[in-house]
């Protein structure tokens, strides 16, 4: 599944006990990834299936009835299996998404979450979680009824249905919780943004405080974060076409100590660009202050140290470009 959105739901892979029994798998996919695909349980790798040069594979495990995931060493697409299932499976890996259909025994139910997918693709959950309350009632609700409605309409079976269900009320629950957070991070817009004063990857530290005068685009992240990785070279392209203008690009590594050697050389080897820092643990007020709880995180902070934008736009989302160009010219 291509990350979209950094809010990533936590789904109720719930396993229904059945006694154990085999389930069908095969295909074929183009363009593929890797040589093999893996079949997960909450992260846990239950089954690797070997390709073969075309792409196509063949293969029978045993699993319990419940929802799992399928890993192509990219990207991830959503499975449910149940015992006796027998699946083909279709799919264009360049074009991953997009092109996950299935036929056979169990088909209705995996085409259902590989188009939830798509539909989840097409939501700007970042508009949603900066909208007013009562507009995002409003489109939770709507997503909500349009969800069971689309269960309600195929004959699916009916342990799927009652998961699909459980699903969608913690997808709920949890965009509720985010957007309670997304609230109380608009209050922090306006102030003045606390010093930080952290090691710089090329030598001595840098402070909030040496760059006033500029306008700061501070990216918290961390090496083990893939969110936060796949928003590098939008930020590296973001950083070359405005080199020119007053800003400065701040990534301030929220790694842990362990991994301080493995920062610098990340740092190094990928080339990375602007200005980047690492917060030690005996210095975390900065991040304390904005109440980063996830990663990426993005501050915006004016030449006099006023915050902008406390939950800032992505490198990788247009409308910060537009945002910057109109604020430096």
């Amino acid at each position: 599944m291509k990350n979209v959105f950094s809010l990533v739901f936590t789904l109720v892979f719930t396993t229904i006990s059945f006694s154990q029994q085999k389930v069908l798998f095969h295909g074929k996919i183009e363009n593929k990834n890797g040589a093999s695909v893996f079949i997960k349980d909450n992260n846990t790798i239950i089954k690797e299936i070997k390709l073969n040069n075309e792409g196509a594979f063949n293969d029978t495990f045993e699993t319990k009835e419940g929802m799992y995931q399928m890993f192509d060493g990219v990207e991830y697409a959503d499975l449910y299996l149940k015992p006796g299932y027998d699946l083909d499976l279709k799919m264009d890996a360049a074009n991953f998404d997009e092109s996950i259909t299935f036929s056979g025994n169990g088909a209705i139910e995996n085409n259902f979450l590989a188009q939830s997918t798509l539909l989840d693709s097409k939501i700007n959950f970042e508009a949603l979680l900066k909208s007013n309350e009562e507009d995002f009632i409003k489109q939770t609700n709507e997503m909500k009824v349009s969800d069971l409605n689309r269960l309600e309409k195929a004959k699916f079976d009916a342990n799927f249905v009652a998961l699909q269900k459980k699903n969608n009320e913690a997808k709920m629950a949890e965009l509720q919780q985010y957007y309670t957070m997304s609230q109380a991070k608009k209050k922090l817009n306006n102030v003045v943004a606390p010093n930080f004063d952290y090691e710089n990857a090329v030598g001595g530290k840098t402070s909030l405080e040496s760059l006033k005068g500029k306008y700061v685009y501070i990216d918290i992240w961390a090496i083990w974060c893939g969110p936060c990785r796949a928003e590098i070279p939008f930020l590296k392209e973001l950083e070359k076409s405005l080199h020119e203008k007053n800003i400065a690009f701040v990534s301030i590594s929220t790694d842990a100590e362990k991994d301080h050697e493995k920062w610098k050389t990340f740092v190094k080897d990928k080339e990375l660009s602007g200005i980047q820092l690492y917060a030690d643990r005996a210095n975390m007020d900065f991040i304390k202050a904005f109440n980063v709880n996830t990663i990426p995180r993005f501050i915006l902070i004016d030449p006099t140290g006023k915050v902008i934008d406390a939950d800032a736009a992505r490198p990788s989302n247009p409308e910060l470009k537009e945002q910057l160009n109109s604020l430096l010219q």
